[in-house]
């Protein structure tokens, strides 16, 4: 006579389901972290493009405003510029004069004492991105030049 074991082909067949199931969920898991890392990696690529395209709009700024100081001549126009790019980047330029003390000047930051140091202008330049569809974080970007006239 033959015995037949009924227990241990039931058993096989248990653990080729809980193999399987096992599989599923490793998988699954895989895949959700994928999916997270791609979320996460988009926002950070995003963030980026916007953080770099504002340090060179904010050197661009400032070339602008050395641009108008030489066309306008020091002193002589307004000391804020604002302007927005693209309707994303709001930007703001602000200029103050260093010159000595005979020389007037509305915008004046300090006054010095040698003719070396006279005919500078610091130039305080802010890009902000404004739109809040675009990036989540608040994104500024603060640029801070002293240039000789």
């Amino acid at each position: 006579m033959q015995r037949k074991n009924h227990i241990l082909r039931t058993s096989r067949n248990g653990i080729a389901m809980i193999m399987a199931i096992i599989a599923i969920v490793i998988i699954s898991t895989l895949m959700a972290l994928a999916l997270s890392m791609t979320a996460q990696t988009t926002k950070r690529t995003t963030d980026l493009y916007l953080y770099e395209q504002a340090s060179l709009l904010a050197k661009s700024a400032t070339e602008y405003a050395l641009l108008r100081i030489a066309q306008d001549g020091a002193c002589s126009h307004t000391n804020d510029l604002n302007f927005v790019q693209d309707s994303i980047y709001d930007i703001n330029i602000s200029i103050q004069y260093i010159y000595t003390a005979t020389t007037p000047c509305s915008a004046m930051y300090t006054t010095v004492q040698t003719p070396e140091q006279n005919g500078s202008i610091l130039i305080d330049v802010t890009v902000s991105v404004n739109d809040s569809t675009v990036s989540t974080e608040p994104i500024r970007y603060f640029k801070r030049t002293l240039q000789k006239l």
